[in-house]
């Protein structure tokens, strides 16, 4: 890829801080020597998110098309979409059917243009579960094409891009995780463990390593229970699932290694054993790539750092996100942390020139 990858980027809930963090994580002037980022949402609430993060400097340019945009450090194109009927009117911070409506519409919107190829990647800032199923029934799937519920964004990128087999990545830095299973309870996520699935997770991850330029990934596989099951003691699933999908995985010429105990492997990876671990369920995952994301400040009481990118794998088009909620207590202070949509849009750039690479092996 000659040109600089054009990416497109969701305001998230305009009742977040979505559009605050995008205009700050846009004013970085470097940004646009990776990357030619544009904005797909509703221009007025990025002009007030402007004027609450101190940049009423910066130019909210508006676009019917992407072929408007013009990608030039200080000013901000955004795509435009009719989505807020009355700025002042409308509540930030709140849980409401307008906005979960609009933080749907601007995802359902950046998927049209990566699917159509007139953005290289998406980038998704936070939406409202709550908020966007409520706007999804109220409206009876007419806005939705039919759709009365999604769990959240990876279910919509799957539903509109017709993927069967995908899961989530979260990553820090060079620490990144995937899931066997998400959302779904604790109980359930156990029952999940199974051979076939745990093998599709390792083939992914494995090529999400290789779209990231990473030649031969190492796969790193966690056991799910304590110390592995200790040869079947606390647990069967190590030797009846899971050591049987690394096997597999082994046989197709993937560097997996595993099931390994739940308790070291993330320290072995942050030490850079592995490009990737695979793990059991949502919170083993989660957790320490939260831990070390999240940094909160006790002297100062308040968040240093808040990094972290998820992404969805097994799509056909990229798709990126921030590592964190919609941020409604601190919607309208202009002091949310931009860094996890930055290292988002980074996460973005570098899968775009690691599937191109790959495109021309």
């Amino acid at each position: 890829m000659n040109e600089k990858p054009i990416v497109g980027i969701t305001m998230g809930d305009p009742a977040g801080n979505g559009p605050e963090i995008t205009v700050k994580a846009l004013a970085h002037e470097d940004l646009y020597d990776r990357c030619r980022p544009i904005v797909v949402g509703d221009a007025k609430m990025l002009e007030q998110a402007a004027r609450f993060v101190g940049r009423p400097d910066i130019r909210i340019h508006r676009c019917e098309a992407v072929s408007d945009a013009l990608f030039t450090p200080g000013t901000i194109d955004v795509l435009h979409l009719e989505l807020i009927s009355d700025v002042n009117a409308f509540e930030i911070g709140k849980v409401s059917i307008e906005g979960g409506n609009a933080a749907f519409q601007c995802v359902r919107k950046v998927i049209k243009l990566a699917m159509e190829g007139q953005v290289d990647a998406t980038c998704t800032n936070a939406l409202n579960k709550e908020a966007m199923n409520k706007a999804l029934e109220f409206y009876h799937g007419e806005r939705s094409d039919g759709h009365t519920h999604f769990d959240g964004h990876t279910e919509i990128y799957a539903a509109y891009t017709d993927t069967k087999k995908y899961t989530m990545m979260l990553a820090h830095h060079d620490l990144r995780v995937v899931h066997v299973s998400t959302h779904v309870s604790l109980r359930e996520a156990c029952e999940r463990v199974k051979k076939a699935r745990v093998l599709e997770v390792i083939e992914i991850a494995h090529q999400a390593c290789r779209d990231m330029g990473i030649g031969d990934p190492k796969v790193a596989v966690a056991g799910l229970n304590p110390h592995c099951g200790e040869n079947g003691l606390f647990g069967t699933e190590e030797i009846q699932e899971i050591r049987p999908a690394v096997e597999a995985a082994q046989a197709e010429g993937i560097h997996a290694i595993g099931p390994i105990p739940p308790d070291s492997v993330f320290s072995e990876a942050l030490g850079g054993w592995y490009d990737i671990v695979v793990c059991m369920y949502h919170d083993q995952g989660h957790i320490p790539l939260k831990t070390v994301g999240f940094v909160y400040d006790r002297d100062k009481q308040a968040w240093k750092a808040v990094e972290g990118v998820n992404v969805t794998l097994g799509l056909p088009i990229i798709r990126t996100s921030v590592d964190h909620g919609t941020g409604f207590a601190l919607a309208g202070k202009g002091t949310s942390n931009e860094l996890s949509l930055v290292n988002a849009i980074d996460y973005a750039v570098r899968m775009t020139k690691g599937r191109s690479g790959n495109a021309g092996r």
